[in-house]
């Protein structure tokens, strides 16, 4: 059984989300307020980049976010719902990706580069999620952990960020669904 805690911050990527080791986009969950986002990162490998001249897809970086984002934030709330664990939720539900509304690119990512997902719940209602967000990348020596440890909803809704953070897309209307097997 996977207890569920009071945050995503600590838990095992691989745990909350349904995905297998080659679709899973998420390495660490940074900052987490249930009911308000999310913040994780992701550092594409060679795998992600093969046969795109080494270059992590934008449409990769929009499921990167997704998972990171309304996949493990709506996975975590029905779980805390339910009273139930993610093996438990994985056996009932079927989490599906619904829409992308408007994904404006800024940047790109390369294999090993550090992406972070900075991902906005705007609505959750009947196992439907919608964020909103950002991505950014930054450099592999900066430890993502201490730098968000004391991150306060505030500086999350306001996207407040150190010169650090590249961005390199903005994301609108990502909507997902976990429905009934």
């Amino acid at each position: 059984m996977n207890k569920i805690g009071d945050t995503l911050v600590g838990m095992d990527p691989a745990v909350v989300m349904i995905h297998g080791p080659s679709k899973l986009l998420i390495d660490t969950y940074h900052w987490h307020q249930p009911g308000v986002g999310v913040v994780a990162s992701y550092s594409p490998n060679e795998q992600d980049v093969k046969d795109h001249f080494g270059v992590f897809r934008g449409v990769d970086m929009i499921e990167a976010f997704a998972q990171a984002t309304g996949g493990s934030c709506s996975a975590f709330a029905q779980c805390v719902k339910m009273g139930i664990d993610f093996d438990e939720l994985r056996r009932t539900f079927i989490p599906l990706f619904l829409n992308i509304g408007q994904v404006n690119f800024h940047n790109f990512l390369k294999v090993g580069d550090v992406m972070v997902s900075v991902g906005q719940i705007k609505f959750y209602k009947f196992r439907q999620m919608v964020c909103e967000g950002r991505v950014y990348k930054v450099s592999k020596e900066l430890d993502l952990t201490a730098y968000f440890k004391d991150y306060t909803k505030e500086q999350f809704l306001a996207y407040e960020l150190s010169n650090e953070f590249v961005q390199v897309a903005e994301l609108f209307e990502i909507t997902g669904k976990a429905v009934k097997k």
